[in-house]
């Protein structure tokens, strides 16, 4: 219920921010002389926005399933199996949330947790991570996953990159038109020009960068939160830094894009990774 009311406040909030700061820079008497509805923009904005974040959100169970060719495990068929649906019931019941699904994949080493509720998310894990680290080290790593899920972070970044959609899509659409205006003053045409058109995609892209590097900003200091929330759940963090040293020195599985920020590895380039430097990680855990 949090979530929920936290979702609809920051949807309420991001609109005011937006007509409001355009009201006080005055845009608004301008691009409303030109023929553009602010409000309505902003509606659009959320929808087109926090839409498609919200959409990907409920479906990313059923996805990441489908994208890892994830095995959930009903009935554990091994000693193996039955000891990491144990795990992720002891850390579950210990971080107060429901028991989440438990799948096994075939891949190089990594895991990930998904699902749009805390109660009802999933936890998958690699077979290349099984193979290729100790059961202390698997225990962190499911720990680390479980935490995630605790924390709520599936929600947060949806939140955050919703939020940022929206601003991309109403940013662009005031600049273009701002533009537009401009280039065709004096002209007795109605309805918006190429320039409206060739502005938008241009700040789209921009935009959609500098967007993409602050969600990925946020997504690396809640590694670091989940790195932590493992340490308790586990009640020493001597297994978690084992578990990051070995990642440190293994070549992570890549996950399908949408599973990226959710997984116990990310991928490369600092502004853009949604995990901070293995060495970064165990330097935080040691110093915390």
């Amino acid at each position: 219920m949090k979530r929920i009311v936290l979702f609809v406040l920051t949807n309420l909030a991001v609109m005011v921010v937006l007509l409001t700061v355009t009201r006080l820079l005055g845009f608004d008497r301008f691009l409303t002389a030109n023929g553009l509805d602010l409000t309505a923009l902003a509606g659009f904005s959320l929808i087109i926005g926090f839409g498609g974040a919200t959409i990907s959100l409920l479906i990313s169970k059923p996805m990441a399933k489908f994208s890892t060719r994830a095995r959930v495990i009903n009935q554990p068929q091994t000693a193996d199996e039955a000891w990491i649906v144990q795990t992720v019931q002891k850390f579950a019941d210990k971080a107060g949330i429901g028991m989440p699904e438990v799948a096994i994949y075939d891949g190089a080493p990594n895991a990930f947790a998904t699902g749009a509720f805390k109660n009802s998310a999933l936890v998958a894990v690699s077979t290349g991570l099984l193979q290729s680290m100790t059961r202390e080290e698997v225990e962190a790593v499911i720990g680390h996953e479980v935490a995630h899920i605790a924390n709520g972070d599936m929600v947060t970044m949806t939140l955050i990159q919703g939020v940022m959609n929206t601003f991309v899509v109403f940013l662009s659409r005031v600049i273009g038109y701002a533009v537009d205006a401009f280039l065709r003053r004096g002209s007795d045409s109605n309805g918006p020009g190429i320039g409206y058109f060739v502005t938008t995609i241009v700040m789209d892209i921009i935009l959609g960068f500098l967007a993409a590097i602050i969600v990925a900003w946020f997504s690396r200091q809640r590694e670091f939160r989940a790195d932590a929330g493992a340490a308790d759940l586990m009640g020493r963090k001597q297994p978690m830094i084992n578990a990051l040293a070995r990642l440190g020195g293994l070549t992570a599985g890549e996950l399908p894009k949408g599973m990226q920020a959710m997984g116990i590895a990310g991928g490369l380039g600092k502004l853009f990774s949604t995990h901070p430097p293995i060495e970064e990680r165990i330097a935080a855990l040691q110093k915390g």
